[in-house]
Order: structure tokens, then sequence, then C-alpha cells
């Protein structure tokens, strides 16, 4: 077996093409392929949070990089995101240029759309470029009733000290 994905194994096929393989880092979130694997609590409310406090993607206009902690809750439906897709998926920014507000609803807008859960939301804490911090947030529409929603934990940026 290779360690390689294979055109034969794909989203459509229902096989992971990460999952216990060597993968390599997408050259853009375009190119990145999400691993999604039935969920084994189909019909129970539940909340999965991803935190990822190194995230890193590029500015349009300058080039430079931007720096991020992210946190993405979801309430899952039919199906869960396979962890190491989504860290490939999210290290595929790192070359990526976009604006803090188009990268953060485009990574939940996508979780969205092809993994269809019950409900999500996203939080996107920029660091300061320029002396300003950006926190972007998206959700999906109002939580499940019965869905416990903690808060996110990232306090808002406020400088050494």
């Amino acid at each position: 077996m290779s360690d390689t994905p294979s055109s034969a194994d794909s989203p459509a096929s229902g096989a992971p093409l990460h999952l216990g393989r060597n993968s390599a880092l997408p050259a853009s979130p375009g190119e990145a392929v999400l691993d999604y694997v039935p969920n084994p609590r189909a019909g129970t409310l539940y909340l999965v949070r991803f935190a990822a406090p190194e995230f890193t993607s590029l500015c349009p206009v300058t080039g430079q990089p931007d720096f991020a902690h992210l946190v993405i809750d979801y309430a899952p439906g039919q199906t869960i995101v396979e962890s190491k897709s989504l860290k490939l998926f999210l290290g595929s920014f790192r070359n990526h240029c976009g604006f803090h507000e188009d990268v953060t609803v485009g990574i939940g807008q996508r979780l969205m759309d092809e993994m269809a859960p019950r409900w999500l939301r996203i939080g996107g804490y920029w660091y300061p470029r320029g002396g300003i911090p950006i926190d972007v947030f998206w959700q999906s529409g109002a939580p499940p009733e019965g869905l416990w929603v903690p808060d996110q934990g990232v306090a808002g940026y406020r400088g050494r000290g």
C-alpha cells in the first residue's frame, strides 16, 4: 500500500485521503482536500472544538505574514471532519494571500458547505499589524436548542502587560 493518496481515493469514494498516510502540505486552500468520516454519535447533539493558535496566512497587499488564533466549533450532523486533513487545510493558508475577513469566513463556509454540520462557528483572533488587532466571527445561524456552547476562551488582544 502506498503512503501517497491515489486518484482512486477521494471524498466521493468515502476513503480518507490522509489518515494513516504521509501527506504533503497542499500548495493552496483550493488544492486542499478535507476528509469527512461518519459521525460515530450521529443523532446525538454535541459540540466539537478545534483550536489553531498558530495559524498563518499572508497579507494580500504587502505579502507579509499575518498570525491568528482560530477556534472552530461545530455540532456534527452525519459526518465529522478528520483532524489531519483539517490541519493540512489550515496549513495550506501559510502561502495564501487573503484579508482576515475573507480567510476566516471562507474557512467556516467551506466546512459548512462540505461537512453539513448541524451548526458551525469560527472565531478568528488576529494579532495586530499596523497597531490594530482584527477579530472576525462567523456562524451558520443560531445554535441548536440544548447545545452547550462554551465561550471560545480567547481574550481580546491587550498588548504587553
